[in-house]
């Protein structure tokens, strides 16, 4: 998402260049897209084969949307599903924290925007770049 939205290019920003770019094979970027594309927070800017774009600004993603586009937020089983413990119906104080617990988590993912993630954070990962020096 990153990679995409420091692109100011019209066209986007080629899948092969974001793997090269984010130093993550094609075939995992590939997952990746996809399950941007199906939240809807990337396309592809001209159809099949053109490069990705943000399908909102940066300030109107949040990274609650990101992290949703990959996984159901699911702390623990009994929050979502009654039948998982046979407590759950009960006073169980263990699931008011966690019930407590997931939706902290919910509020700090919805009040970051990835507009705030590009202007407040900058961080070269020296670790991958001493790694791909030594694969090659």
């Amino acid at each position: 998402m990153l990679e995409i939205a420091h692109s100011t290019d019209p066209k986007g920003v080629l899948q092969k260049d974001i793997a090269k770019n984010q130093h993550i094979s094609l075939k995992y970027l590939d997952s990746i897209i996809s399950s941007l594309k199906l939240k809807g927070l990337v396309a592809n800017s001209k159809g099949k084969g053109s490069g990705y774009i943000l399908t909102r600004q940066p300030k109107d993603i949040t990274m609650l949307d990101i992290y949703t586009a990959f996984e159901q937020i699911i702390v623990i089983e009994c929050i979502n599903n009654m039948g998982f413990c046979d407590r759950s119906a009960h006073d169980c104080k263990a699931k008011n924290y966690w019930q407590e617990f997931s939706c902290e988590f919910n509020r700090i993912l919805a009040k970051k925007t990835l507009e705030q993630i590009i202007e407040d954070t900058y961080y070269e990962c020296k670790d991958l770049n001493l790694q791909a020096e030594e694969n090659n």
